[in-house]
């Protein structure tokens, strides 16, 4: 009977040690392979192309020497081709502004997490003088915020400076569409 009870409690502190051995074994994995994926992302953000931008299209999309076509992520601002007089106004206006920080000069174009929209453009955040256009024009009320799923990076970031412009100038540009 001894030999029986010293057994099952041997069995058991075995299959109890064993337990805490693979957990701790479990949680190291984890650790590690968060550690590597956060790791990974890290260098992945940090990746951005070079390129010069030949010509503005409109206040969301320019094109480049290479004759890629960049469409901002993020934002929208009106769109050329609208033929009310009201809109087309405004939509100068974004193109005008679009041109004076990026026409003629070199940016550094980031990728989220698409590659290309429906038109073959090119879906980036579009950073100059280590600062991104789409907020810029965002906080001059040339844009309006425009997010869409999957690329959501700076969400939080174009809502905010949305907030922000609306509060302080008062006159976003877009708004009046």
């Amino acid at each position: 009977m001894i030999k029986k009870v010293f057994g099952v409690v041997f069995f058991v502190i075995l299959v109890f040690a064993l337990g805490i051995f693979l957990e701790n074994k479990i949680r190291t994995i984890i650790k590690t392979n968060k550690i590597n994926v956060s790791e990974e992302k890290i260098l992945v953000e940090n990746i951005r192309e070079t390129a010069k931008v030949m010509r503005v299209i409109d206040g969301d999309t320019i094109e480049l020497s290479d004759g890629r076509r960049v469409r901002y992520i993020g934002v929208n601002s009106p769109e050329m081709t609208d033929k009310r007089k009201n809109i087309l106004c405004f939509a100068n206006m974004a193109k005008v502004e679009n041109q004076k920080l990026v026409e003629g000069r070199t940016v550094e174009l980031e990728k989220d997490i698409s590659d290309k929209d429906k038109y073959d453009r090119l879906l980036r955040y579009v950073w100059i003088n280590n600062k991104m256009v789409n907020l810029t024009m965002v906080e001059g009320g040339y844009a309006k915020v425009a997010t869409y799923p999957p690329d959501v990076k700076y969400k939080d970031l174009f809502l905010s400076a949305e907030k922000s412009a609306k509060q302080t100038v008062n006159k976003l540009i877009c708004n009046k569409i």
